[in-house]
């Protein structure tokens, strides 16, 4: 396993500096936010892109994961969203999502991570995993060319919540193109066993998300040590699956204190072993 954080943390910095300041704090990779203010790909032109691959090798970082969950640059954390009843408000989340799989494809990254369809709320609940569906299914030409595989995030309250739900979803796509990204904190918000998890999606998650969560399973990121997670027991889920990909510490709720969120993020995890 490989540890990395997001830059999601650091919104209150240049991405420069978070590359910086993750570097330094130990990690060997940084997830990327494909939003502002950090990797929004229409502010990417060509000449930037080199120079932030310039600045990842200078840092030794390799890239995790191109995050492309959010759209703050035109929306919120959920819209524009693969379900929406608006037609020109879901292609823009499908544009969105080619456009981190080429930026992904220029950093080296291996996944992009979306979002699991969106809210419900407001929306036609019947077509929702239909939209979803046509909308993955539109990518996966770019995801083949590019190398890069579509990776969707189950969260509370969103289309697809549970590891069944994911399981159910993607019974029908005969691809390696579209695996998991396994946010183990989101398990634990919907009752699940981190630890369980890992081992019943063996091979279906090709990216890791780790943050703690509080014992009432309320959906607010901690850090690793902080909540009710048994960190021990997810180390051992993870080695006994084989899983030797990355591991990302996602603590986007530290912005005001990244730097140190992520270097004690680390060190905890350090001495578990990861």
């Amino acid at each position: 396993m490989k540890l990395a954080f997001s830059s999601n943390a650091f919104k209150q910095h240049t991405l420069g500096d978070a590359i910086a300041s993750i570097a330094s704090a130990g990690y060997a990779g940084v997830e990327i936010m494909a939003d502002r203010p950090h990797a929004w790909p229409p502010d990417l032109p060509p000449r930037r892109v080199e120079e932030l691959a310039g600045q990842l090798a200078a840092a030794r970082l390799a890239v995790s994961n191109v995050n492309a969950f959010t759209m703050f640059a035109v929306g919120d954390t959920y819209h524009p969203s693969w379900i929406e009843d608006d037609p020109t408000q879901r292609g823009q989340r499908i544009e969105h999502t080619r456009a981190a799989i080429r930026l992904a494809r220029s950093l080296g990254a291996r996944t992009v991570s979306v979002e699991p369809g969106g809210p419900l709320e407001g929306v036609d609940h019947p077509a929702a995993p239909v939209r979803f569906r046509e909308g993955i299914e539109s990518l996966l030409g770019d995801a083949q060319s590019a190398g890069v595989t579509l990776c969707i995030e189950p969260e509370p309250g969103l289309l697809i919540e549970t590891s069944q739900e994911y399981l159910e979803f993607v019974m029908d796509f005969a691809t390696p193109l579209v695996k998991m990204n396994l946010d183990l904190g989101h398990m634990f918000c919907v009752g699940e066993d981190p630890a369980v998890a890992v081992r019943r999606l063996a091979g279906e998650f090709a990216h890791v998300h780790l943050e703690d969560i509080a014992a009432s399973r309320v959906h607010q990121h901690l850090l690793p040590g902080r909540g009710a997670m048994d960190f021990e027991a997810i180390l051992r889920a993870l080695e006994h699956v084989g899983y030797d990909g990355w591991v990302t510490v996602e603590l986007y709720p530290y912005e005001s204190t990244a730097d140190a969120a992520a270097r004690q993020a680390i060190e905890f995890l350090r001495r578990l072993g990861f």
